[in-house]
């Protein structure tokens, strides 16, 4: 049998020859080094030498050493074929880091090209498949009653009415707060809909009748329902029909970013398990493709099922589609959602865990990192806290540490949604920048008993601000030193009802004890 193995001219063997490898699904070659075929020596194209310190086998556009990676969808020798194309998820901000500052501007650009370009696709629209919805309900149970042959709406439970009290910060009397107090949600559901489609990356839910329903399609940062994304184009792709069961677990974030991926999606399989426990379905939509999305799907048992990422040319037809319904898009975190995260993520190892926590968000400008992070650590240290990156954890890691924390410091991100799992009577403090304030994990702590939560805002401070005009989504947060080490302390000072307890000291994991200092704040 012919020897395949031949030397370079530098003496070193290049195993087997790039065809025979190509054909085992092990390389993808560059246009210039196919052979015309399997006859030929692969060479280079139409037998012609590659230049001189190109391998056969490895692209030109690849450096020295490096091999091209199989094309997406072909097997791999010794390997499963992959189900699914993966496709890199979106960022929530779609705005690189040095052009956040332009984000509010271009939001409203975006609305606006919304408004525009879904008036001119219903005005030439047939009302068939591919058409843009030709109007839009505000709730599902509108949906339903609009449309009785073909929706259905399933009720669990009683509605939501919650008051939250007031968290304590520095500064006080923030008109934000009492704008994000009161969350009233109607009852847990999930929609029905005979012929029902789903379009686009936060799967749009759309009805045989052409009505986009509003309740289980939110999008964040619109204020009209002709703002959806969904009306951004004049017309869709021809609808895949899939014929069975189809579950959408996606919202208008879960695929670009932790917390909605954790306190959006995965809840919304619980609902349905509750109300169809013994459903099997066809297709599930939900964000897999990310590395927290793989393993957060296989945590709850979603791997074993065929699952579809939604992605901008997402257009699915299902003989019966089923969307749970979980309004969160002011990320109040309903009670319920935190106690299921709970009890199906569980924390495994909490041993040799730190007590005390500060979450950093790297050094990068404009992503609501902590400017002067290297002048708190130290004094941090001194009280015991450990810095820890989530995003260099696994998704149980994160849960760990957060089980294991009795304090955590962080400035605002997606890192803090593990405050669903931290133990009862956690301290929270939180640090903001000025422009952007949110409520997501202050109402996470809420929901955890005999928790403390106490927040921090950089100057310059705008007391009128309200919840709507929160427009520095990446701003980072630049707060003295000295500050954040004083609120800690009265965050350490803090009983159950926020008020503080006079002459507590609090010691640091260590066991040392550190008593408060009423000049400066510092240990």
């Amino acid at each position: 049998m012919r020897d395949l193995r031949r030397r370079t001219r530098r003496g070193r063997r290049t195993g087997r020859p790039a065809q025979e490898r190509r054909r085992r699904g092990r390389v993808r070659l560059h246009p210039r080094q196919r052979p015309r075929s399997l006859g030929r020596r692969a060479a280079g194209r139409h037998g012609v030498p590659p230049r001189r310190g190109v391998r056969p086998g490895r692209p030109r556009h690849l450096p020295r050493g490096r091999r091209a990676r199989p094309r997406a969808g072909r097997a791999v020798a010794g390997q499963a074929r992959p189900r699914e194309r993966l496709v890199r998820p979106r960022r929530m901000t779609r705005l690189p880091p040095a052009l956040m500052p332009l984000w509010p501007v271009a939001k409203r650009a975006h609305r606006a090209a919304t408004r525009t370009v879904g008036l001119a696709a219903r005005a030439v629209g047939d009302g068939g498949p591919r058409s843009v919805p030709v109007r839009v309900s505000p709730t599902s149970r509108a949906t339903a009653a609009a449309e009785p042959d073909h929706v259905r709406l399933h009720p669990v439970g009683p509605p939501l009415d919650l008051l939250r009290p007031l968290p304590a910060g520095r500064p006080g009397g923030l008109r934000f707060w009492d704008d994000v107090r009161v969350l009233r949600r109607p009852p847990r559901s999930v929609l029905e809909v005979e012929g029902g489609r789903l379009v686009g990356e936060a799967a749009a839910t759309i009805t045989p009748a052409g009505t986009l329903d509003r309740e289980t399609s939110p999008y964040f940062g619109i204020r009209r329902p002709t703002e959806h994304p969904v009306h951004l184009r004049l017309r869709y792709p021809e609808p895949e029909h899939v014929a069975g069961t189809v579950v959408s677990l996606a919202s208008h974030a879960s695929a670009r970013n932790y917390y909605h991926s954790l306190m959006d999606a995965l809840p919304r399989w619980g609902l349905l398990q509750e109300l169809f426990p013994d459903v099997r379905p066809d297709r599930v939509v939900v964000g897999h493709t990310t590395r927290w999305d793989r393993q957060l799907v296989a945590m709850v048992g979603l791997d074993a099922l065929p699952l579809v990422e939604p992605t901008h040319a997402l257009h699915l037809r299902a003989d019966r589609l089923l969307v749970p319904a979980i309004d969160n898009q002011t990320t109040l975190a309903p009670p319920w959602v935190s106690a299921w995260l709970r009890t199906h993520l569980p924390a495994r190892d909490v041993r040799d865990k730190p007590r005390r926590l500060y979450v950093t968000r790297g050094d990068r400008p404009n992503t609501r990192r902590y400017v002067q992070e290297d002048a708190l650590l130290p004094h941090l240290e001194r009280q015991g806290f450990v810095r820890v990156d989530p995003g260099t954890m696994s998704v149980q890691e994160q849960i760990d540490h957060f089980a294991a924390a009795e304090v955590v410091v962080a400035p605002h991100g997606a890192g803090l949604v593990n405050l669903t799992f931290a133990p009862p009577g956690v301290r929270v403090l939180e640090l903001f920048a000025p422009r952007y304030l949110n409520p997501g994990y202050w109402a996470i702590v809420d929901n955890v008993p005999d928790s403390r939560y106490r927040y921090v805002v950089a100057e310059p401070v705008d007391r009128l601000r309200s919840e709507r005009a929160m427009q520095g989504v990446q701003d980072d947060v630049d707060l003295p030193a000295a500050v954040v080490l004083e609120e800690l302390e009265h965050l350490l000072a803090q009983d159950a009802d926020g008020q503080e307890v006079p002459g507590r000291t609090d010691a640091g994991q260590d066991g040392t004890e550190h008593p408060r200092s009423p000049e400066r704040g510092t240990p």
